[in-house]
This record gives C-alpha cells, sequence and structure tokens, in this order.
C-alpha cells in the first residue's frame, strides 16, 4: 500500500489557491442542502447515521452520505464513527430558531440569489439588475408574490441583525432619545434590544403592512410591547413624525443614489429639528484590504442595483436632503453607526 506523504501547507502552489476560490460555490451548495434538508436539526440530540438521515430527509442515503462526508471534511459535521454523523460548532449554527442560526441565511442566498449571481457579467456590462433579468420583477416585488421566499429573507435577516443589535446598542448611547423610529426594521429584533437597554424610552417599528402585521410577539417576549407602537406603510411616500431618532440599520444599502435620497427625504421631513440619523451600514474603508462589505457590494449590483458606500459617499447623500453628517462609529460587528443631524 502506497505512503500517503503530508503536503506542505506553505508549499500549496497560487494555481490550487485560485482553484478554491474559483470552485467557492461547490461548498455554499453543499451547505445549502444541509440546511434545506434541516439535517442539523435532526442531529441536535445525537450523532445519526446516513442512512437514519436519508429516511427523515427523503434522499438517497449513499448522496446523502456524499455530502455529508465533503462537508465533515471542512468542519461542518464530523464523522464519529463510519456513516454516523454529529454536530459540530459550525454544523449547530444550521440549526432552526437557535441565537445566532444561519440556517435561513444559508438558503436564501442559495436560491434566488445563486441564480441572479449567475446573470451579473450582464449586470457588470448594462447596469441592469441581474435578478430582475432573471425573474422578470425587483426582487421586494418577488418576496411580495412568493410568501417562502418572504419568509426566509425575513428570517434571514432577523438572524442577521441578531448578531448585530449587541454591538449596536453597545456602541452607541440610545438613553439620550424619547422615541426611536425603526425605518424599515423588520420584525423589530433591533428596537427590542434598544427599548430594553433603555427603559425610558419609546419605539416606533416601521416596515411593510405584511411585515409587521407579525412583529407584535417580538415585543412581548423582550418585555417592551407597551413601549412600542408597529406601522405599517411605505418609507418612500412617508414615514412616521416626531421622533428624536429614526434608525436605518442595512436599508440604504437596497438601494441605489435617487431612491437613497427618497427614503433620507421622508426621514427629513418627519424628523424635528432636534431629532438625529442613524445610518447602520457596512461603511467602505479605501484602499484594497479585505472588507466583507466589498462582496456584500457586489452583491447589492446584482439583487437590487443598490450599492455599499464609503463615508463621503454618504456625505453626500446627506447634503442632498439637509443633513450634516456628525461622524462615523465602527462595532465590532463590522457595521458603523453613521450619525447625522438636520441642518
Amino acid at each position: 500500500m502506497s505512503e500517503l506523504i503530508p503536503i506542505d501547507a506553505g508549499a500549496v502552489p497560487p494555481s490550487t489557491t485560485l482553484l478554491q476560490m474559483i470552485t467557492g460555490y461547490w461548498v455554499s451548495q453543499a451547505i445549502y442542502v444541509a440546511a434545506k434538508l434541516g439535517v442539523a436539526d435532526l442531529l441536535a440530540e445525537a450523532p445519526r447515521s446516513f442512512e437514519a438521515l436519508a429516511v427523515e430527509t427523503k434522499t438517497e442515503a449513499p448522496l446523502l452520505r456524499r455530502v455529508l462526508r465533503a462537508l465533515a471534511s471542512i468542519g461542518i459535521f464530523t464523522e464519529t464513527s463510519p456513516g454516523t454523523f454529529a454536530l459540530t460548532p459550525l454544523a449547530s449554527l444550521l440549526r432552526t430558531g437557535t441565537p445566532n442560526s444561519m440556517r435561513a441565511p444559508a438558503i436564501m442566498y442559495a436560491e434566488e440569489s445563486y441564480r441572479a449571481w449567475g446573470d451579473i457579467l450582464r449586470s457588470v456590462r448594462t447596469g441592469e439588475t441581474a435578478f430582475e433579468h432573471q425573474f422578470g420583477t425587483t426582487y421586494f416585488g418577488y418576496l411580495g408574490q412568493h410568501p417562502e421566499s418572504d419568509r426566509v429573507f425575513n428570517e434571514a435577516m432577523t438572524g442577521l441583525a441578531t448578531q448585530l443589535v449587541g454591538a449596536v446598542v453597545d456602541a452607541y448611547d440610545f438613553s439620550q432619545f424619547r422615541t426611536v423610529v425603526d425605518v424599515g426594521g423588520s420584525y423589530g429584533t433591533l428596537l427590542a434590544a434598544i427599548l430594553q437597554n433603555n427603559p425610558a424610552a419609546r419605539g416606533i417599528l416601521f416596515d411593510q403592512p405584511h411585515v409587521v402585521a407579525t412583529t407584535k410577539e417580538q415585543f412581548e417576549k423582550a418585555g417592551v410591547a407597551a413601549r412600542c407602537t408597529i406601522l405599517g406603510g411605505d418609507f418612500f411616500v412617508e414615514i412616521p413624525p416626531n421622533g428624536d431618532a429614526y434608525v436605518l440599520a442595512k436599508i440604504l444599502h437596497d438601494w441605489d443614489d435617487e431612491r437613497s435620497v427618497a427614503i433620507l427625504r421622508q426621514c427629513r421631513r418627519a424628523m424635528p429639528e432636534h431629532g438625529k440619523l442613524l445610518v447602520i451600514e457596512l461603511v467602505l474603508p479605501s484602499g484594497e484590504e479585505p472588507f466583507r462589505g466589498k462582496w456584500l457590494d457586489l452583491h447589492m449590483l446584482v439583487m437590487l442595483g443598490g450599492r455599499e458606500r464609503t463615508a463621503a459617499e454618504y456625505e453626500v447623500l446627506f447634503q442632498a436632503v439637509g443633513f450634516a453628517l456628525v461622524r462615523v462609529i465602527p462595532t465590532p460587528a463590522g457595521q458603523s453607526i453613521v450619525e447625522a443631524v438636520p441642518v
């Protein structure tokens, strides 16, 4: 029998490194299979054989084993004995309804998003949104027509917001505000955390009617329902007035400059002169250092025609509607809080 000779990791040729990058979607799509099938949930109590998992997931046992074998090779699941798989810390993040669950993002980014990314070249050549070319409608229009995709999207956004809220609440003093308006706040995860940490404050959650229709339970669980008003509407048309702080968390990156200015203009109209605007986004740094926002910027191009921005680009948007940028506060989560005031 031939002996396997270990390869020095430092000796990996550039072509091999590049090939790993080129085939990166192999990994994301395999994770998608496990997430969609709910494999992590089935392993929550104890390790199980691939045959038992195949029965539960209605898949072909040998083929499911091949997927799990590949995922185990990169730390997602582990094969505790031949044919028996168990959770790892990474695989646990694919469970449903757990803190920091990544199951919904694993599904969301691998379905419609994956198909749209296949048309990114068209976006770069023409400026057209790849998603709209592939699906014949805008992304948010599509979600409005496909309830299951909309549910996955909002669950993914809530899960990602859960990872963000602690960093935001720790980085910024919200105690100065009497009323915080969370514009496009989805299921209210961020607003609930703000109100929990600031007992004297009241909140207004504002998003599309079909989104906020199911958010009351979120505030009841957080113990802040009595201090929160839930309103449905369109932030391009009108935003609830007279808040002390208007929060736009991961909203403006969805839109091009023209539409972003339209949203900001509604915030400016609603806001009293003493109010503050808090934009929470991945603010792009200058230079070529690695930064997740540079890739999310491409995702916004493909899906929505939106973009990530530098602090200087936010300042230009603010000036167009009567705001002045005050400061940019980084958080450990990667996002920054961009604070602006009326002028």
